[in-house]
């Protein structure tokens, strides 16, 4: 095999690979569900709208400190928020961050338990 044949064959991987900006924007999100209480409250959010005070009740977290992590997920795009009436509610931002999430504890609990991997 010739050097210029290794070069072609890395040329066609990296036409395969994701682009700077996808790659950036996913370490970005994957960053912030790095945190224990981040990953709570999308998990909570995945299904239904909450409220800074009931997140921070369910997640077992300050009102202050749940708000920034709100804060920071929705500048990464994982979470939106609206008003309704006067108390903003947050959710889980669609399908993608739903499945995300799902996902990722499903692989957590086939690694916790050496149960086998779906194909």
């Amino acid at each position: 095999m010739y050097a210029r044949d290794n070069v072609a064959a890395a040329n066609e991987e990296q036409q395969q690979l994701p682009s700077e900006g996808q790659v950036e924007t996913a370490v970005t999100a994957l960053r912030m569900l790095a945190d224990p209480t981040r990953l709570r409250i999308v998990w909570l959010l995945r299904d239904t709208e909450m409220d800074v005070a009931s997140l921070a009740t369910a997640v077992g977290a300050a009102r202050p400190a749940v708000s920034q992590h709100l804060a920071k997920l929705r500048l990464a795009g994982l979470v939106r928020t609206r008003r309704h009436g006067r108390h903003a509610v947050s959710a889980a931002r669609g399908g993608h961050v739903r499945h995300l999430v799902e996902e990722v504890f499903s692989a957590a609990e086939h690694h916790r338990t050496g149960a086998p991997d779906h194909d």
